[in-house]
């Protein structure tokens, strides 16, 4: 077979769902279960109902990913943005989720998600000049085997 390979901007529309189902197959034939739940914090307007921020991500194999977060200028500052991610976190360990990951950007939030007890293990340099993504986790306070500990080059007590 001698596919045709090419890159696109706007993909064909079953083309996330083709690759998605295959590698969730794989998956799932190699672990022996499917565990993939989305995962969302949502902040709604009192007056509207209306959906104005939170947090998306997902839980699959123990671990929590987020994906993007947001709250609205006005309502930074007043504890929310910790009651949200504070939210997700404990759906993640009521899901049997042992950590989080996630990655922001330089200019963004790593103070706040630092706050909140995330650590930084990584950082790549992106655009513009002086800017980077900043990768952090979290683990939610299960005990991991010590050669799991090891492995992540943990030195630090959990």
């Amino acid at each position: 077979m001698d596919p045709i390979l090419r890159v696109s901007s706007a993909p064909e529309p079953d083309a996330e769902r083709i690759i998605g189902d295959g590698l969730n197959a794989f998956n799932d034939a190699t672990v022996g279960y499917a565990d993939r739940v989305p995962l969302y914090a949502l902040v709604s307007d009192r007056d509207s109902g209306k959906v104005v921020g939170g947090v998306i991500g997902r839980t699959s194999l123990g671990l929590m990913f987020i994906d993007l977060v947001y709250l609205p200028e006005t309502l930074r500052g007043h504890d929310i943005g910790a009651r949200m991610m504070g939210l997700a976190e404990e759906e993640a360990r009521r899901r049997g989720c042992r950590a989080g990951v996630l990655y922001t950007i330089s200019f963004q939030a790593p103070g706040f998600y630092k706050r909140l007890g995330w650590r930084v293990f990584g950082e790549i340099p992106c655009d513009p000049p002086g800017t980077s993504r900043v990768f952090l986790t979290k683990y939610f306070h299960v005990k991991l085997a010590a050669a799991t500990v090891f492995a992540a080059g943990i030195t630090e007590p959990l």
